[in-house]
């Protein structure tokens, strides 16, 4: 059962990201403030709702939300930034697009850095905990999908409109044929260490 608050300040902002695993693609991240009323039963972690449901989520989320942003490191950024800075950067500029600033910021995972003077807290698996990091959680996955599914138009080969840029045996046996695209991010092992891949 998620929980509507962690801190008692009405306005507490919910943040994640996704897309950290990828081997292609921006990480996307969202921060999101809900009323303390807000109800939907679909609402969970996005990784355990089917992408339909996610879909119906993503404009209730954005409609009643008190506010939200989103906010996408592409992948020459997440290349100089390193993946987990570019998580958190993404998270700070997510809560930079709030129309309302939080009094207080809950975020999915166990590291992050102050945002401003604003209080926060860093909760493992807080997607599956809270509503507000949970409605962050599908915003950041939608937006990310959308994107990989336009940017599969462009390279088709790789099949990023069904494995969205993580490394499934498919993605990589495309990179091996075809080699890596602008999308990829080079600081990543796009292959198992004995095939070798040539910039």
């Amino acid at each position: 059962m998620l929980k509507n608050n962690y801190s008692g300040f009405a306005l507490e902002a919910g943040t994640d990201e996704a897309g950290r695993g990828c081997l292609s693609g921006p990480v996307v991240a969202a921060a999101v403030i809900l009323p303390l009323d807000f109800e939907h039963e679909f609402l969970n972690d996005s990784k355990q709702i089917s992408e339909a449901k996610r879909k119906i989520l993503r404009p209730i989320i954005e409609k009643e939300a008190i506010a939200f942003g989103v906010s996408f490191v592409h992948n020459e950024e997440v290349d100089e930034l390193n993946v987990l800075h570019a998580s958190i950067t993404g998270m700070h500029r997510s809560v930079d697009q709030l129309s309302v600033a939080p009094e207080f910021i809950i975020v999915d995972g166990n590291k992050f850095k102050p945002y401003k003077e604003i209080p926060h807290e860093t909760i493992v698996k807080g997607d599956a905990k809270y509503k507000s990091i949970a409605a962050a959680s599908v915003l950041a996955k939608t937006y990310r999908d959308d994107f990989m599914e336009k940017i599969h138009q462009e390279f088709p080969d790789y099949k990023w409109n069904k494995n969205k840029g993580y490394p499934t045996q498919e993605h990589r046996a495309a990179i091996l044929a075809s080699g890596a695209t602008k999308y990829h991010r080079k600081s990543f092992k796009l292959l198992p260490t004995q095939l070798k891949l040539d910039f």
